[in-house]
């Protein structure tokens, strides 16, 4: 999948993302036990955040003309952005896409970045410290912080590292 492309999402946009939101949420189940609402969606407060919270932006991946994944950035506003999700579908995992369009979401927004994921996600736990080697060399931390207002939840893993 050598045809990617990676840009900012808008509200035209609001559709794919809607639709590959539960995929995104259906994987995470498997590691933090999310469940469907009663009516089959899942939660979707990222998601609105990431489309309508100036503080937010939201990010299409596209391999030609097929959507193959998103990222969400918040804290915008701050001097450290968060990825707050990634994802890309699993019939392009392990191509090096992923790797491209994290650097490009990072590129657009140069300076202190901070990444969470679920070490019990043995693969988003490679693929994020390869990530923060890729763009920071050795100059990165991490460290475990527990899930705010979800104490039975084992810690999260983060990375930090600066892209400029």
């Amino acid at each position: 999948m050598t045809d990617l492309a990676v840009r900012r999402a808008d509200a035209n946009d609001r559709d794919v993302l809607e639709r590959l939101w539960p995929l995104f949420l259906h994987d995470l189940s498997e590691f933090r036990g999310i469940l469907p609402n009663p009516d089959g969606t899942y939660r979707r407060e990222w998601l609105d955040s990431a489309i309508s919270d100036p503080t937010w932006c939201a990010y299409l991946v596209w391999s030609g003309d097929r959507p193959v994944g998103f990222a969400f950035v918040r804290a915008l506003d701050s001097d450290a952005r968060v990825l707050n999700s990634f994802f890309v579908v699993r019939g392009a995992r392990r191509s090096g896409l992923g790797l491209r369009a994290v650097q490009s979401v990072l590129a657009s927004h140069p300076g202190r970045w901070e990444i969470a994921f679920q070490e019990e996600n043995a693969g988003a736990a490679r693929f994020w410290r390869h990530v923060a080697s890729e763009v920071a060399g050795e100059a990165w931390t991490e460290e475990r912080r527990p899930v705010p207002g979800r104490p039975k939840l084992p810690t999260n893993t983060w990375v930090a590292f600066d892209a400029r």
